[in-house]
């Protein structure tokens, strides 16, 4: 079974202009997680807050600036062809279906393309075979037919269908999926989240679901990490991450969810208070980075980072309301 771990990642991106020179920006701040096979885990969380930078290491399209990457107990190397071993293994679905497709170059160049990269097929025969084949598993027919296909042809969900398929051409292990319904109509954001999930099952497939939709994020994972302004914030089973949010922000969004289900535990007042400050806190400050938009915020938390706190099984969030009281820190609101 193939797990792919995340340990202690770090991703800064240097800052420039005036009174900025040597000044960085941590996109990702010592973020750990593992993803396991035949489970999706969803990363929620508003934009900006580096969702897809974490994505986009994953895929070996970012350096990260210090941590480490662990595919299947091996650490994952940075030579070119321990890259492209690792690419086999782990692919991305892109936000943009039409963006990450050439428009110029039909479907059926797309899909060989990957499997001539990866060395999947040995002869033409059996490149035309895997076409039809990935283009079926995908419900995309006649697949001779999309195969001559443009992708300017076809609809928004059929590119989609098209880069699920080139994911899967190299018979990967883990799926990331970067936002791969937000650029779709509503009405078939449901049939492609289904497509990946079906997948996901027949495959055994380790999917990481990036997403803003709380609702979404929900319904298809196993477990849920929400991440602010680099950090996970909460993470644990889907439900109780949902049902019975602890950490703020989790409760702000649960709050702004139109999930009818959904917890209101935010409430009005307090995204309304939120609304209202627009602080950005400094990435590298000593407090908590959500401090200046907490509804709950106490003194500690602007002078002393939070440390996880463990609230069930596999439930945990980064927050001092649930944490015991250190001597001299001045607890309380």
């Amino acid at each position: 079974m193939s797990t792919l771990a995340v340990e202690h990642l770090v991703k800064d991106f240097p800052l420039y202009g005036r009174g900025r020179s040597g000044k960085v920006f941590r996109a990702v701040d010592d973020v750990s997680f593992t993803l396991h096979a035949g489970q999706t885990t969803a990363l929620v969380g508003e934009s900006g807050s580096g969702k897809s930078t974490i994505a986009r290491i994953l895929a070996r399209l970012e350096q990260p600036t210090s941590g480490r990457i662990v595919l299947n107990g091996e650490p994952v190397k940075n030579d070119r062809r321990s890259v492209r071993a690792y690419r086999g293994k782990v692919q991305m679905v892109f936000q943009d279906p039409f963006a990450s497709l050439n428009p110029v170059k039909t479907i059926r160049h797309h899909l060989i393309r990957a499997l001539r990269i990866h060395g999947v097929c040995r002869t033409k025969e059996q490149e035309r075979e895997e076409v039809y084949n990935l283009l079926e598993r995908v419900n995309l027919r006649p697949a001779d037919r999309i195969a001559a296909k443009y992708p300017h042809e076809l609809s928004g969900g059929q590119r989609q269908r098209v880069a699920i398929a080139r994911a899967l051409a190299p018979r990967p292990r883990v799926l990331l999926a970067d936002e791969p319904v937000s650029m779709l109509d509503v009405s078939i954001r449901l049939d492609i989240l289904n497509l990946i999930d079906r997948l996901k099952r027949e495959e055994n497939l380790a999917v990481l679901y990036i997403t803003h939709d709380l609702a979404t994020a929900r319904h298809f994972s196993t477990s849920i990490m929400v991440m602010y302004r680099g950090q996970i914030v909460e993470r644990g089973a889907a439900d109780d991450v949902i049902i019975n949010p602890r950490h703020p922000y989790t409760q702000l969004l649960a709050g702004a969810a139109p999930d009818p289900w959904a917890p209101q535990s935010g409430g009005v007042r307090g995204l309304r208070k939120a609304a209202r400050s627009g602080a950005q806190t400094d990435p590298l400050q000593e407090g908590c980075l959500f401090a200046d938009r907490c509804p709950d915020v106490m003194p500690i938390c602007r002078s002393t980072r939070p440390l996880p706190v463990r609230l069930g099984a596999e439930h945990e969030a980064l927050c001092w309301l649930h944490a015991e009281q250190p001597a001299g820190t001045g607890f309380g609101r």
